[in-house]
């Protein structure tokens, strides 16, 4: 059991903080500490808190709590009723703030009301509601600005006559894994099922997840992990501690790994349930009848620390995060996220920034070389390129993002236009940036632009020249073979007469990885609106 559950468990590392009661510690084998901490009053109370998720980042929680809420005139109380909660963490005080009442209309009145998901930049909320029959559903909520929206029941096949009561949103935003007790296609009681949403935002088939995760007993609070490759669950099949134990399992090549019970001291002789985890793999969450509650069940914190010197590269995968603004205005504005493989063009995901403080968050697993695009309504778009081989490490990127509106003498780089060494000839992986090109030119059939090329500056300036038009070259012809008038399109080689970073600022750099990176920053491909 020692060497599964530090497998298990291999890239959840942090050091300690202590700004709660500990109510327990203990090493596992030689490399590992585990502190479980109630998280404190400011969250939990003497009623049921539970059903915690958290945004990627781990500073945004939503949770239910039964505790008791007092009518406007306070002459009554009401009837105590499940109801959602967020609150906010504080990174200088080390703690989170107190727990405030999710505002309108998410929390139904006069219902038990459950969030039971949220996707990684906690902009969409997946909660449980339950009918009068007993048999709840699954709604869906979106932060619009600083408002929610009216929560609406997700169609079928996800919910059905049966109970559905827990649900994930997978990184990608475009499958959810749901529990569900219903009898076709089910393992018996309880199962874990998935579905997923086409590109017109229909809801596929609910597939159930079979062997080895569904069992004859009940399977309960799953949680699918920002690197979308690992799955937590509760489960009461044979060979736990007692009541609801949690389990992992990973995807490896499309199959499932045999689940594997974390083990003491997270799992009790009670009931453990929905459990969740930062993108970084720090920290995790969940609820307990554990001792330390204030009362009821209650949500405790995880932390790991690693004992041996050896280095956790954590979860493979990168957190995107940061604001979108306009250039001129320097205000927040919404935009779309556009997220690609560029090695397959196949679209990955789509997001949306918050209209009132332009935050976004993506999670990108590794594996994948993406494009980031970037799109605003009336604004050029802007494109980033992430490429994350299978072994990267865990980082988080922070990117705050100004577009340019549409205009004369707008100019962006096309970071995703690529080219082989030396050479003018487009590859296969820049052909989703330039279909992007063809789409900003037929929106806007009026405008002409020129395509710039530039280089580094090693190599000889003829050299340099000649290539930079050349490439330029390839690009307008692209857009021709697509459609858009040669009068429309100008191309125009650079060379090395116009770098963004100067030799001497790439001499001062210490690093020879930097020093490449502020080389490539040179090499770019510019578009530039004419008039």
């Amino acid at each position: 059991m020692k060497q599964i559950f530090l497998f298990s468990l291999s890239f959840m590392f942090t050091t300690i903080i202590s700004y709660s009661q500990i109510v327990e510690e203990k090493t596992i084998g030689d490399s590992l500490k585990v502190t479980i901490k109630n998280i404190g009053a400011e969250v939990n109370s003497p009623y049921h808190d539970y059903s915690e998720v958290i945004s990627a980042d781990g500073k945004l929680m939503f949770f239910t709590s039964r505790r008791p809420s007092e009518e406007k005139s306070k002459i009554k109380i009401k009837e105590k009723l499940d109801r959602i909660y967020y609150t906010t963490y504080d990174e200088k005080a080390k703690k989170w703030n107190p727990a405030t009442p999710i505002p309108d209309p998410v929390n139904a009145k006069g219902r038990h009301n459950s969030n039971i998901a949220t996707s990684n930049d906690a902009q969409w909320l997946l909660l449980y509601r339950d009918d009068e029959n007993g048999n709840g559903d699954i709604y869906e909520t979106f932060q619009k600005g600083m408002t929610w929206t009216e929560p609406s029941k997700l169609p079928e096949p996800v919910n059905s006559k049966s109970h559905e009561s827990s649900a994930s949103i997978a990184p990608d935003g475009r499958t959810i894994y749901f529990v569900s007790d219903r009898v076709e296609g089910g393992k018996g009681g309880r199962d874990i099922w998935f579905s997923t949403k086409d590109e017109n935002g229909k809801w596929g088939k609910a597939t159930n997840i079979g062997e080895p995760i569904n069992t004859k007993e009940d399977e309960e609070a799953v949680f699918i992990h920002p690197d979308g490759k690992t799955l937590y669950f509760s489960s009461k099949r044979k060979g736990g501690l007692g009541g609801y134990d949690i389990y992992v399992t990973k995807n490896q090549k499309g199959l499932w790994s045999t689940p594997v019970n974390i083990g003491a001291p997270i799992n009790t002789a009670d009931d453990d349930l929905f459990f969740v985890i930062t993108a970084s793999g720090k920290t995790a969450y969940y609820s307990s009848e554990r001792k330390g509650s204030l009362g009821d069940r209650d949500i405790f914190e995880i932390n790991f620390t690693a004992l041996e010197k050896k280095k956790d590269k954590g979860p493979r995968l990168a957190l995107l995060k940061g604001k979108i603004y306009d250039s001129k205005t320097k205000q927040p504005i919404e935009a779309t996220i556009e997220i690609v493989n560029l090695k397959t063009g196949e679209k990955v995901s789509n997001f949306t920034s918050n209209s009132q403080t332009g935050s976004y968050m993506v999670s990108l697993p590794a594996g994948v070389n993406y494009g980031i695009y970037v799109n605003g309504v009336g604004y050029l778009f802007h494109s980033e390129n992430i490429d994350l081989p299978d072994a990267s490490e865990y980082q988080e990127i922070e990117k705050d993002i100004y577009l340019n509106k549409i205009e004369k003498g707008a100019k962006i780089v096309l970071n995703n236009i690529f080219f082989d060494y030396g050479k003018a000839s487009l590859r296969s992986e820049s052909f989703a940036e330039l279909d992007r090109v063809v789409k900003i030119l037929n929106q806007n059939p009026n405008i002409k632009i020129e395509i710039g090329g530039h280089t580094d500056t090693r190599g000889s300036a003829e050299f340099n020249q000649k290539l930079s038009e050349d490439r330029s070259k390839s690009v307008v012809e692209y857009l021709i073979q697509k459609g858009i008038p040669t009068a429309r399109l100008k191309y125009k080689g650079y060379g090395e007469s116009s770098p963004i970073n100067s030799d001497a600022k790439i001499d001062a750099e210490p690093l020879e990885t930097r020093k490449e990176e502020l080389h490539q920053q040179n090499r770019r491909t510019e578009f530039k609106v004419l008039e």
